[in-house]
């Protein structure tokens, strides 16, 4: 029997190969099966998908073009449903890192088309229900537990970026579907690792709406601006997403693995520890229903005394999803114990519960922190450039120790600028590290001057005749020689040490910030 004979055995983008008692089926290439199955037969639940490049090691131009052929694919398929249903059954089974990113990105660029419903059909809502509930399905396998040691996989401002994509993208598309049912409507869908609820409804049932979300041992609820009646018309769409997994993938720390986690030996940073819920809010007229706040309640894990718990928020912009950042303004914790957490706020976006030392600097806290830091470092300059136009050009006052004190201010004034502009530029790896670099070298230069200054205090005190020009020459060669050489040596010894995930400086890491403290200490 040739079973080959019929051309669809096999399925799409498959060959067939008959055997003795059989049949196999091979994916053409460019093809991978979803199983990773080669060869295999329709029986075994496998199929063909594009194969995506994984050999990319996230590189810009090879993601771009992953996402392009991608796009190029998909692009004859205009229904919703079927799209998200293409994108689902790609990104089922086994991903790598890219495959994430790739699905993510043609995610994102296919939302205008998710949320433009053409409204021709007789059962409109159900087919608005059943592309939901697709969505709902398609972003649950990017952030299913079984997914946190791909994600691993990502470096720092890699993974906030692209889940932040992911988030905003769930967001839009939920609110775009939403919008186009034609009668009140409230609609729930658990896949699971994400849960789902909608709310439509018109101003004539605006007084009776109430919408909420209950989530593990928890909830979410809105409450609208109280408002006169009036004579204005519209609808209004609110919806809840609520992602699992998603918290420790955010966390100000990156040891997020479960088995990276140990609350009696971890370090004083903050993690998330709950959920992460998402609120949001579409209204036509936009001022038909305005935000009053938004309480929630979510559980986790027993929080015991020496840490304590915030509410807090993913703060980023649309046009910078690279530097998103967990933020507590507008909210407050209103009620909290060992196993929950209860919050008000007063804007809508992704919120989740965070835990912290109770010795540890919390996010406000931080926030005020860093901006007395900006502020003294900026008095600071203004008052070093100062000093340096007095020493550069009263010529009444130039000597040796003026020269002394001119270099040393510019080494200071060179090393707090680098700081001010560029100690948090932690997106760019290469940026980071010549930041980093920059910091090590000016900063030893510093150092470097003020021991030179010391040299010549000494010098006065005992009473030595040195020849000037001699002496000036040393110094020059002592004041940014000697800190050019520590650098160098640094770096060649170990360059990826220069620029952390966090800030562009030294890493902690096998020591290699005493490249910095050493020769600072020796100077002391």
């Amino acid at each position: 029997i040739d079973e080959c004979s019929e051309s669809a055995v096999c399925g799409d983008h498959a060959i067939c190969e008959n055997v003795n008692g059989g049949f196999n089926c091979f994916c053409r290439e460019g093809y991978q099966t979803s199983t990773g199955k080669s060869p295999f037969t329709p029986n075994d639940g496998s199929y063909c998908q594009e194969s995506v490049n994984s050999n990319c090691h996230l590189e810009h131009a090879c993601i771009a073009a992953n996402v392009h052929k991608t796009l190029k694919r998909i692009e004859p398929i205009k229904e919703q449903k079927a799209l998200l249903q293409e994108i689902y059954r790609n990104s089922e089974g086994e991903l790598s890192s890219v495959d994430i990113i790739t699905y993510i990105e043609v995610l994102a660029e296919s939302s205008p088309l998710l949320g433009y419903m053409n409204s021709t059909t007789s059962s409109k809502d159900d087919r608005f229900n059943s592309t939901l509930i697709e969505f709902v399905k398609t972003i649950n396998n990017f952030v299913q537990k079984n997914t946190l040691k791909i994600w691993d996989q990502l470096p720092t401002n890699h993974r906030r970026l692209h889940l932040t994509k992911l988030l905003h993208t769930a967001e839009l598309v939920t609110l775009g579907i939403s919008q186009n049912f034609q009668k009140a409507t409230q609609f729930d869908m658990n896949a699971t690792d994400v849960a789902l609820k909608v709310f439509v409804f018109d101003s004539n049932h605006m007084k009776h709406a109430h919408p909420h979300m209950d989530v593990d041992g928890g909830y979410v609820r809105i409450f609208p601006k109280r408002k006169t009646p009036s004579d204005t018309t519209g609808s209004v769409v609110v919806a809840f997403l609520c992602y699992k997994n998603v918290g420790p993938l955010l966390s100000p720390s990156d040891d997020f693995l479960p088995d990276s986690q140990d609350d009696d030996n971890s370090e004083e940073k903050e993690k998330v520890i709950s959920s992460v819920i998402s609120a949001s809010i579409s209204s036509n007229p936009p001022t038909l229903y305005e935000l009053e706040k938004i309480t929630f309640t979510l559980s986790h894990g027993k929080v015991s005394d020496k840490y304590r718990t915030q509410c807090a928020f993913w703060n980023y912009s649309v046009n910078d999803m690279r530097n998103g950042s967990w933020s507590s303004e507008g909210c407050e914790r209103t009620y909290s114990n060992d196993t929950h957490t209860s919050c008000r706020c007063s804007h809508l976006t992704h919120f989740a519960i965070l835990m912290s030392s109770s010795t540890s600097i919390g996010i406000k806290d931080y926030t005020i922190l860093t901006r007395i830091t900006q502020l003294g470092i900026i008095i600071s300059l203004v008052c070093l450039a100062m000093c340096i136009f007095t020493f550069w050009f009263f010529s009444e006052i130039q000597s040796t120790r003026t020269t002394i004190h001119k270099n040393l201010c510019c080494s200071l004034f060179l090393a707090e600028l680098v700081f001010l502009v560029g100690i948090n530029i932690n997106t760019n790896k290469l940026v980071c590290s010549i930041i980093a670099g920059l910091l090590h070298y000016f900063f030893l230069a510093a150092f470097a001057w003020m021991c030179i200054e010391g040299i010549h205090l000494y010098l006065i005190v005992v009473g030595l005749i040195y020849n000037k020009g001699f002496l000036h020459k040393n110094f020059y060669i002592f004041g940014y020689l000697s800190p050019a050489v520590v650098v160098g040596f640094s770096a060649s010894l170990g360059y990826k040490y220069y620029g952390t995930t966090k800030v562009c400086w030294l890493s902690t890491e096998n020591n290699f910030i005493w490249s910095f403290i050493g020769p600072a200490c020796l100077i002391i």
